[in-house]
C-alpha cells in the first residue's frame, strides 16, 4: 500500500508539473505574439575604465601612501580633459559568416556616435568562409572607411581568405608575430554519389533550363563542359577577390601574394599583406591613457524556441532531481 500511495503521489505530482510547464509556455508565447521582440540588444564597456581600475588598485599596492596621493591628484586632472574615443568591435567570423548581421548594428552604431579624431580598432579573427557573406562584412567596414573614420584591424590569430577580404579594407593592419594571414584563392568541393547510385541501380534526374544552370552536381555524372564551366567561375571569383584587395593595398605584388598561400604574420610583413606586428592589447594600451577606450557589441535577440529550450532544459533537469524515483534508484 505504502508504494501505490507514494506511486500515486508521484504521478500527481508529474501531472502538476507538466500542466505547469504548458502554462508557462503558453503565456510567454502569448506575451511573444502581443510585444513584437527587439532584434537585439547593445552593450557597451569602457575598456579605460576598466584600465583605470587596474592600474590604481596596482599603484596603491605598490607605492608609499603620499606617492599615492600625489600620483592620484594627477590623474584626475587628466581626466578632466576632453578625450577622442576608440570604438572597439570584435569579429569572430564562421564559415557561414552569420556574424556579420551583428556587425552591421555595430557599425551603424559607431557611425551615429563618432565624431571628428575618433578611430576604430576591429579585433579579427576569421579562417574565412562564403564568398557572399564575407562581401557583405568587407562592406560594412568599408562603411567606415567611406565617413573618413581611421580603422585599423588587429589580428592575433587568423585572418585568412574571406577573413583577409575584410581585413585588407582598414587603414592599417596589425597582426600578432605568429597570426596567420592571407590565403587569397577560392576553394570548391564536393562529393559524388554517380558511381554509387549507379552500382545500386539508383537513377538520378535533374531538370534544369538554361544551360549551365547547374555545372557541377552531387548525384549525376559531371562533365568535362560542367567542370571547365564551374573552374571558369571560380577563376573569375579570384580575379575579383584579387581586385578587391589591390584596390585597398596597391603595394601588394598580387601574382605573389594571390596564390592561395596564407603566412605567419611575420613573413606577411615582408609581403605588406600587414603594416606592423603587433598585438590588439599593445594597440588599446598604447591609445588607453589619451584616449577613451569603448567596446561596442550587439548581442542578437534568441528566439523563443531557443530561449524555452534553455529554460526548459534546466528547469527540467531540477525537477527531475526532485521526483520520487530519483531517490527510489540510490
Amino acid at each position: 500500500m505504502d508504494f501505490l500511495y507514494e506511486y500515486g503521489l508521484f504521478l500527481a505530482k508529474a501531472a502538476t508539473i507538466v500542466i505547469a510547464i504548458g502554462i508557462v509556455i503558453g503565456l510567454a508565447a502569448g506575451a511573444a505574439m502581443r510585444n513584437k521582440p527587439k532584434k537585439g540588444e547593445f552593450q557597451f564597456t569602457d575598456l579605460s575604465e576598466e584600465f583605470a581600475r587596474l592600474q590604481t588598485d596596482l599603484k596603491a599596492e605598490l607605492m608609499d601612501k603620499k606617492v599615492f596621493k600625489r600620483w592620484l591628484k594627477e590623474q584626475k586632472k587628466k581626466e578632466d580633459k576632453p578625450r577622442q574615443t576608440t570604438f572597439v568591435i570584435d569579429f569572430h567570423g564562421s564559415m557561414g559568416a552569420s556574424e556579420v548581421d551583428a556587425l552591421r548594428e555595430e557599425v551603424t552604431a559607431v557611425l551615429a556616435a563618432a565624431e571628428d579624431g575618433d578611430e576604430v580598432l576591429v579585433r579579427l579573427e576569421s579562417g574565412g568562409g562564403v564568398v557572399h557573406g564575407y562581401g557583405l562584412g568587407a562592406s560594412q567596414l568599408e562603411r567606415l572607411r567611406q565617413r573618413g573614420i581611421e580603422l585599423t584591424v588587429a589580428v592575433d590569430k587568423v585572418a585568412a581568405s574571406g577573413g583577409y577580404m575584410m581585413a585588407c579594407i582598414a587603414n592599417r593592419i596589425i597582426a600578432a608575430p605568429f597570426a596567420i594571414v592571407g590565403s587569397i584563392g577560392v576553394l570548391a568541393q564536393l562529393p559524388n554519389f554517380h558511381r554509387f547510385l549507379q552500382k545500386n541501380d539508383i537513377d538520378f534526374e535533374q531538370f534544369t533550363a538554361g544551360e549551365y544552370k547547374r555545372t557541377v552536381t552531387l548525384f549525376g555524372e559531371n562533365t568535362d563542359k560542367g567542370r571547365e564551366k564551374f573552374q571558369q567561375e571560380l577563376e573569375q571569383t579570384h580575379q575579383l577577390f584579387k581586385e578587391h584587395v589591390y584596390s585597398h593595398r596597391d603595394v601588394l605584388n598580387m601574382e605573389q601574394v594571390a596564390t592561395g598561400e596564407y603566412w605567419l604574420a611575420t613573413q606577411a610583413l615582408e609581403y605588406k599583406l600587414v603594416d606592423a606586428l603587433q598585438t590588439s592589447d599593445d594597440f588599446i594600451l598604447q591609445r588607453v591613457q589619451q584616449r577613451r577606450i569603448l567596446q561596442v557589441k550587439f548581442q542578437p535577440r534568441k528566439k523563443l524556441a531557443e530561449r524555452m529550450g534553455a529554460g526548459a532544459s534546466v528547469a527540467l533537469q531540477q525537477i527531475w532531481q526532485k521526483l520520487p524515483f530519483w531517490h527510489w534508484s540510490r
